[in-house]
């Protein structure tokens, strides 16, 4: 069986040389919204997600939305 690494929310949007404040900018969310998907406080509706799979350049099976308890 391969395996198959997602990476973190946040680890997506860095990847793309974004900050928080533009990324959520150009999701057309605030800020704050997007900095509680990256702790995993919250998560994104479908509509958000397909806008980050487009934004961020990856699918969304290789993100992990989830919370890390070591983060």
């Amino acid at each position: 069986m391969k395996a198959t690494f997602k990476i973190t929310l946040k680890a997506a949007r860095i990847n793309v040389g974004l900050s928080q404040k533009n990324a959520a900018k150009q999701l057309r969310i605030d800020a704050a919204t997007l900095r509680n998907y990256e702790k995993g406080k919250t998560s994104p509706t479908w509509d958000i997600v397909e806008v980050m799979e487009k934004l961020y350049k990856i699918d969304r099976n290789n993100i992990n939305f989830f919370r890390n308890d070591f983060s």
